[in-house]
């Protein structure tokens, strides 16, 4: 089944991951920015590895976690990192990573070593390996296999480099509120900070088609982790979860990065496949139901014959089988995140949607958005610019607080108010200067090397 308004409702790489983990929103568990993991998960946290350990699940979670410390297990049994694979290319005199691309820029490029020799190959080997040899076969298994790629540098090998350069991809979608003047400062500042708005058209098309290429390299390298299940007769009784932990603008709306709660940014993928004995729902079903990560923990927890009880955990999260079977349900999905690139203390936005509208307040400034996103699905226009949209906007606003509130987040709020501050005033100049295009080598002590 296919859920198509699936959202990351911190759209960064860690605050997604402890929404997973805890399945809770950031709103509720305060990580709205790549901090520290161990902030918000304290040793013995009931954590989704966890609660399936104490279900009699042997745990392993394989690829980027993005921890701190990167070894730390959060409740996990077993961790194989991407820092095993670049301390076992240097061994083997492997150079992957040697193109000089930032983690965090839209410059295109290609790999540097053959697809079997890249991360993305090594981490579906480990997957395979894990599942033929290394598993238990006395205890039921729960994997977390984590991907780095698509996330930049954007480098596919061959032949995913050259598959999408001449194919017909979409082009970027451009906001009629998406000018330097009409647009939330907050995203203006981004947008200068990576420089994405000087990108010329040629580049962007081309990063475009290097991301789309990572992201079949992806596919097929799964298609190896389906077959090693099939081969040990598990692949029908395994329920598998596809999502990631947040999007990219990829030059839509004149930007790069992600963090911002648009559609491009933090619309995520979100596709479930239960075992085949679970019939509640036909296969191919598609649900327009809003969702989160917040509802992989209780997804697995259900689908391992508990339950989480959402009350006394403050869990947010809901089993998106047991979703899947209520059609139309009433449902929002509230959003925060902050950073070190708007004013101190405040964070960039607080949002919310119920799926068919979608409401962004920005207290620097302070400003607002509001999308139609079944009339405008790509949200090209932004109704609160329009002159009679003040009474639309003040019940909005409303929502919002109440959204917020319910799901734990009265710190963000000013009282009964969203919060606002003046504009920061700096400068286009100095935005630019300010910029973080991620450099970071294979050498490099954190687990953000993708």
């Amino acid at each position: 089944m296919r859920f198509d308004a699936a959202y990351a409702t911190t759209p960064i790489c860690v605050p997604s991951r402890l929404t997973v983990l805890t399945g809770q929103s950031a709103v509720r568990h305060g990580m709205t920015h790549n901090g520290a993991s161990r902030d918000v998960l304290p040793p013995g946290a009931q954590t989704l590895p966890a609660r399936l350990g104490e279900l009699g699940y042997a745990t392993i979670g394989i690829g980027k976690m993005h921890f701190t410390p990167p070894r730390a297990h959060h409740g996990f049994e077993e961790l194989i990192l991407p820092d095993d694979y670049y301390r076992q290319a240097r061994r083997m005199s492997v150079l992957p990573m040697r193109h000089g691309l930032g983690q965090n820029e839209l410059h295109p490029g290609m790999a540097t070593v053959p697809e079997a020799q890249t991360l993305t190959s090594w981490l579906s080997e480990q997957a395979v390996d894990h599942i033929h040899h290394r598993r238990d076969p006395t205890r039921p298994m729960f994997m977390w296999l984590s991907y780095t790629k698509p996330h930049p540098p954007l480098d596919p090998p061959e032949p995913y480099y050259s598959m999408y350069q001449d194919a017909p991809i979409p082009d970027p979608v451009v906001g009629d509120w998406a000018g330097d003047v009409d647009a939330p400062a907050a995203f203006v500042r981004q947008r200068r900070r990576g420089s994405f708005d000087l990108l010329d058209d040629a580049t962007i098309r081309a990063a475009r088609a290097a991301y789309y290429g990572l992201v079949t390299q992806i596919d097929y390298n799964l298609g190896r982790v389906l077959a090693a299940l099939q081969d040990i007769g598990e692949l029908d009784r395994t329920m598998i979860v596809f999502t990631s932990d947040h999007g990219e603008f990829l030059g839509d709306h004149g930007s790069g990065n992600k963090v911002f709660f648009h559609e491009a940014s933090a619309g995520v993928p979100m596709i479930v496949r239960p075992p085949v004995s679970d019939t509640r729902v036909a296969p191919g079903t598609v649900v327009t139901t809003p969702v989160s990560l917040a509802d992989v923990l209780p997804t697995f927890v259900a689908a391992a014959g508990s339950s989480v009880d959402s009350a006394a955990d403050d869990i947010d999260g809901e089993d998106l089988v047991q979703l899947a079977t209520e059609p139309g349900r009433d449902r929002l999905i509230t959003a925060v995140a902050s950073g070190d690139a708007g004013p101190p203390g405040q964070p960039y936005y607080l949002a919310v949607t119920d799926g068919r509208h979608k409401y962004i307040w920005y207290p620097e400034g302070p400003a607002e958005q509001l999308f139609d996103l079944e009339a405008d699905p790509h949200e090209r226009h932004d109704f609160a610019s329009r002159p009679n949209a003040g009474e639309l906007l003040a019940r909005w606003r409303e929502r919002l607080v109440a959204a917020v509130r319910e799901a734990g987040g009265e710190r963000y709020l000013d009282g009964d108010q969203l919060p606002e501050v003046a504009p920061l005033g700096d400068t286009a100049a100095e935005q630019r200067a300010r910029a973080w295009p991620g450099y970071h080598t294979d050498d490099f002590s954190l687990d953000v090397r993708h």
